[in-house]
């Protein structure tokens, strides 16, 4: 079987995210857009496809995300994109746990009167992409290759996006959240700027893929160097099992149907008469 050879943009945040990402990655080199942005590029060999992933970190926050991620497929052109980190677990998730989003909110617009009036804006992750993480989810394969024996649960659901670390869950942030995005399961900082960047360049499949490094409701700024490293590390693992399975080349593929079309010359009804004479 000949090897597809394809190009995937992988986005981080911080630094502990960026070396987790790369671990996965294979004869690395350096690649310096004209604006400044240094890209490693590396190779990600897989039994169909032969990927090279340009792997850059765009430090925090929804603007400097957005703006590295057109950069980035603007000059690469790559297939699919992806923004892999960390993020804070909201509800129904463990320290440790994965979360591929499917819609991220960008809970912080709004209109402020008399009243707080949220005005959240939601985009939806490549469906491509949420469906294979899906499957990924579902196999539990993606622990393979994990380094360590742990074995965190993956989930496949909305995000939260904005520009506030949230250290309790006794704020009016997480108020917001559980008021107007109640099925969020956990918060971050960069991927409505990314998927925005994705919708504004073609369209390009992305989803935003996060490990669970500490909770709203439980954060302790010093376990984060502890925590931190092993959330990303899992992060990492899942969106480089999503990639090796793109392709599923043990999967049928579905012949698309012939379109319709009318019968010619059209039969005669039951009174021998033909329509439209």
């Amino acid at each position: 079987m000949q090897t597809n050879v394809r190009t995937a943009v992988v986005l981080t945040a911080i630094g502990v995210e960026y070396m987790a990402v790369r671990s996965f990655l294979t004869d690395l080199g350096t690649l310096v857009h004209p604006a400044g942005t240094v890209y490693e590029a590396g190779r990600f060999a897989t039994d169909d496809v032969d990927w090279t992933v340009v792997l850059a970190e765009t430090g925090t926050g929804n603007n400097i995300a957005a703006i590295e991620t057109s950069r980035a497929l603007d000059a690469f052109r790559p297939s699919i994109a992806m923004f892999v980190g960390v993020a804070g677990g909201v509800k129904d998730v463990d320290v440790g746990d994965v979360v591929a989003a499917d819609y991220v909110y960008g809970y912080e617009s709004s209109k402020v009167t008399e009243t707080f009036q949220p005005r959240i804006k939601t985009f939806g992750c490549g469906y491509p992409l949420v469906q294979r993480a899906r499957t990924v989810r579902r196999s539990d394969l993606w622990h393979k290759r994990l380094q360590s024996s742990e074995r965190p649960k993956a989930y496949v659901g909305p995000i939260a996006s904005g520009e506030q670390v949230i250290a309790g869950s006794n704020t009016q942030t997480h108020a917001l959240l559980q008021t107007h995005c109640g099925d969020t399961l956990a918060v971050e900082m960069e991927g409505w700027g990314f998927l925005f960047a994705a919708h504004t360049n073609g369209d390009v499949p992305a989803i935003v893929v996060r490990g669970i490094s500490d909770l709203t409701a439980d954060k302790e700024p010093e376990q984060d160097r502890a925590r931190q490293p092993i959330a990303a590390e899992h992060a990492a693992a899942f969106a480089f099992e999503l990639l090796a399975t793109i392709e599923a080349p043990e999967a049928q593929r579905i012949q698309p149907a012939e379109p319709w079309r009318p019968m010619s010359p059209p039969p005669p009804d039951l009174f021998g008469v033909v329509p439209g004479r």
